[in-house]
């Protein structure tokens, strides 16, 4: 059985879409999600799914207990779906190469502290960028520099906002975030 952990901030539409791909898995768990929000929309999908919350503020985050609070749960796996707190060092090291991150948009461009969501998009549509996509990447000490284990492109219109970039960018992440993490179980 391999225990992946989801960490994630927000609504939860990237843990729906993983739980849905590994639904019918027996050889796959996901025993916990971890969240800074406690009115993150993500706390209830885990709840429909018995799975464990545990909501971190920042002080327990950047103490290496934590990783006590992890190993209970005997992570394969750290997935980030729209978690949005740097991973501290301590984190990358006790777990070196179990830890990934999607980012919505083709790194390196357009990565870095304070580049998600409606920022990430909102930069590309106005930089007149012919295309974006995102990018699956593993998790080291800098933000969105992990080794990239898979980048998908979609062409951007230039009659597209941010918010309909966002939604097509989203669409590829609902498709290929799964994917990845089902490879790198194997």
């Amino acid at each position: 059985m391999k225990n992946i952990i989801l960490f994630a901030s927000g609504g939860g539409s990237n843990v729906s879409a993983i739980l849905h791909y590994f639904k019918d898995r027996k050889d796959v768990s996901f025993p916990l999600i971890v969240t800074n929000k406690s009115r993150a929309g993500v706390i209830d999908i885990a709840q429909e799914h018995n799975i464990d919350v545990m909501l971190v503020d920042k002080l327990v985050f950047t103490s290496p207990v934590f990783i006590d609070s992890l190993d209970v749960y005997k992570p394969d796996l750290i997935v980030l779906a729209g978690f949005l707190w740097k991973i501290p060092t301590f984190l990358v090291e006790a777990y070196p190469r179990k830890i990934i991150n999607i980012h919505p948009a083709l790194l390196p461009n357009y990565g870095g502290k304070g580049m998600y969501g409606h920022f990430v998009h909102e930069a590309v549509v106005n930089n007149k960028e012919k295309e974006t996509g995102i990018t699956i990447h593993m998790v080291n000490e800098n933000y969105d520099e992990g080794t990239i284990l898979l980048q998908k492109k979609i062409p951007v219109s230039e009659f597209e906002d941010a918010t309909e970039v966002a939604k097509n960018v989203l669409a590829l992440e609902h498709i290929w975030y799964s994917q990845v993490i089902d490879n790198l179980l194997t």
